[in-house]
């Protein structure tokens, strides 16, 4: 039997599936790691020469969900449950004073026509696989627990109509919240369960391609000024420097004008933020780069410092050089802060929290809880767990413990994916699962 050849406007989709097709055919080919998690983990990760392949590494971990009565398996003297179950790409979290949850229900804006390639198709095709591409609900919705069973048994919407929400602060009785492309405010009094009120706009961000599309929120301690972290706009500046102006970086914006400036920057996708116990150092959770193997770059925990400059595209973790990076900027390495912590390559370390009033007892008294959203770009398959780092004094100190596991099933499917965490009002661990459409409450064991 004869085929007819494919007709002009089939041949651009049957040139562009089969070079997916070549991506994960060879990609199951592709180089692993020599090295484990735990030696890409802590203040001096092992950083190993980068691993050259003719295609990055691709080992997509399929999105599944849950089996039904299925949940993540806690810490020895931990329970889990569901505080709430049935959202729709649920990725970020607020607890409010009155111990009301909010939760972004969310995902990445549609790119702008004409803006993207071949390479850019086939990530998406990848991301699609991974469960990361399903259209934004683009709302928030509220989450109340009136008995204090460790259930939401009331949900209402609080904002709709958003442009891919992410982060929230709330400060007074205002509610900010970080869109892909501004940060706005409404008015909010403790008890609210639905906003009508117009929006008002505070600052503009960078938007249009959005590589990295989520911005986050986090007031000073004072409530005179917003952090907002803006991922960069591609892996390595491959798009060209100008793409990325006022990106990978976190600002600091002054709530009362919305005048802004760059607070620290070189920092290639920071998401997650919070304050130490003490209230006095910020600390961000930072995604690092991708498609120099298995073992790099690892993914890290830091303290931003102002003004600091910490690498991204030139170096990683402090001054080791990428030389994909062209042209190269000596200047700028001899500058750039070496990370506090490494989180393992690859990890996708997201969601950052306080442990400051967690009730899980005393392995958690003092240090950050991460949600590590998972590979990837990493043969095997890293993060996929909430970790909690512990400290000492005001730094990072040990090996990092396991919170929440079994994200992955044995045969490598995404039946979770983890992403913000938060400490609610009785001290309990949300967990905010994009792939389970869930939030899991973690607490002691009666």
């Amino acid at each position: 039997m004869t085929h007819a050849p494919p007709t002009r406007s089939a041949r651009p989709l049957l040139l562009l599936s089969t070079a997916l097709s070549s991506v994960f055919l060879l990609g199951a080919c592709a180089e692993s790691a020599r090295l484990s998690v735990a030696q890409g983990t802590g203040p001096n990760p092992s950083l190993p020469e980068p691993a050259t392949t003719l295609i990055p590494t691709v080992n997509i971990a399929p999105a599944r969900g849950w089996p039904d009565g299925a949940t993540p398996l806690p810490a020895a003297g931990l329970r889990v449950g569901a505080f709430a179950s049935g959202l729709d790409h649920p990725r970020w979290l607020l607890v409010l004073p009155n111990g009301d949850v909010l939760v972004a229900e969310t995902n990445a804006p549609p790119k702008p026509a004409g803006s993207t390639g071949v390479k850019d198709w086939i990530a998406g095709q990848v991301m699609k696989r991974a469960g990361a591409t399903v259209p934004s609900a683009n709302r928030i919705t509220l989450l109340r627990d009136a008995d204090g069973d460790g259930v939401a048994e009331t949900r209402s919407v609080l904002l709709r109509d958003l442009r891919s929400p992410f982060g929230m602060a709330l400060i007074g009785e205002r509610l900010y919240v970080a869109n892909a492309d501004a940060v706005v405010s409404y008015p909010y009094r403790t008890g609210d369960t639905t906003i009508t009120a117009p929006a008002t706009e505070l600052v503009k961000l960078p938007a249009g391609v959005n590589h990295h599309w989520t911005k986050n929120l986090l007031a000073s301690p004072d409530g005179s000024t917003l952090f907002v972290s803006v991922g960069s706009n591609s892996n390595v500046g491959e798009r060209g420097m100008e793409a990325e102006v006022g990106r990978a970086a976190i600002w600091a914006v002054d709530v009362k004008t919305g005048a802004n400036r760059v607070y620290g920057s070189g920092l290639r996708n920071p998401v997650g933020m919070a304050w130490d116990a003490a209230g006095q150092t910020l600390w961000t959770v930072v995604n690092e780069r991708d498609e120099l193997g298995s073992d790099l770059v690892p993914d890290y925990l830091t303290s931003v410092k102002d003004g600091g400059f910490y690498g991204w595209p030139y170096s990683y973790y402090g001054q080791t050089v990428d030389v994909r990076v062209k042209p190269p900027r000596p200047d700028l390495v001899a500058t750039a802060l070496k990370p506090d912590y490494a989180l393992g390559p690859h990890t996708a370390s997201l969601g950052l929290a306080s442990s400051t009033g967690n009730a899980l007892g005393a392995p958690f008294a003092r240090g950050m809880f991460i949600g590590q959203h998972g590979s990837w770009n990493r043969r095997p398959h890293s993060g996929y767990k909430v970790i909690f780092v512990p400290f000492q004094g005001n730094q990072p100190a040990g090996q990092p413990v396991d919170v929440l596991t079994g994200f992955l099933s044995e045969q490598g499917e995404a039946l979770g994916r983890p992403v913000g965490v938060a400490v609610d009002t009785r001290g309990a661990l949300l967990v905010a699962d994009d792939v389970g459409n869930a939030i899991w409450r973690v607490s002691p064991k009666p």
